[in-house]
């Protein structure tokens, strides 16, 4: 071994191996894997008729039963309801005392408070059943923001209608109850009740669970 060999053997055997250049790794150790950016799953399709219809119905419906005409109408209507009911209340404590003249005269008033009532709320369902139905299909008939009697009065008559032209089936939409008290429906209990009164099938649609098939032939 020579001087210069000698020399770098005595640097090597104090200053220990050299480190890897910044930047390089040394031979043999991997490189950690470089992380893979999350994959956007591709839905691939367009919404499906149904659910398309699906969502056009919910946003036209909210936008309808929150229509400042509308709620003003079923307001005032409800504020008819509670003078109805505490005119009839007064004539019944009225006629209890033997007063009645005062207990008819209440009795009046409290009729008159029902006719009002019974005129707002028909102004307030003709308008939202009108501006539901605006773009409805053929043989679809849209019940939402009704009171059930109203429901039924209407569905009654569009069944009527579908069997004069003809049609083998009309599609009753009556909602899944959300904006209900409880987001209990009721109005789809009512009408199928009502079709079992006409002995008409009727079955949940299974793409949609707020819109009821009746078969008419």
């Amino acid at each position: 071994m020579g001087f210069l060999d000698f020399l770098f053997s005595v640097i090597k055997a104090f200053c220990g191996e050299s480190s890897p250049a910044e930047g390089e790794r040394p031979t043999g150790e991997q490189r950690p894997p470089r992380p893979q950016q999350p994959q956007t799953p591709l839905t691939g399709a367009w919404p499906s008729q149904a659910q398309h219809d699906r969502i056009r119905y919910q946003d036209q419906n909210q936008a309808n039963q929150q229509n400042e005409h509308f709620t003003s109408l079923r307001a005032k209507a409800n504020q008819e309801g509670d003078a109805m009911a505490r005119c009839f209340q007064q004539s019944h404590e009225a006629y209890a005392r033997r007063a009645g003249a005062l207990a008819k005269e209440l009795s009046e008033k409290g009729k008159q408070h029902e006719r009002t009532m019974e005129a707002l709320n028909a102004e307030a369902s003709a308008w939202i059943f009108r501006e539901n139905n605006s773009d409805s299909k053929p043989g679809e008939l849209d019940l939402h923001g009704l009171y059930v009697k109203e429901a039924i009065s209407y569905s009654d008559k569009a069944i009527k209608e579908a069997r004069q032209r003809g049609d083998s089936q009309i599609r009753l939409i009556v909602g899944k109850g959300l904006h209900s008290n409880g987001q209990v429906a009721k109005i789809k209990p009512a009408l199928e009740d009502l079709m079992r009164q006409h002995n008409l099938p009727a079955e949940v649609d299974p793409q949609n669970a707020g819109v009821l098939i009746v078969q008419l032939a």
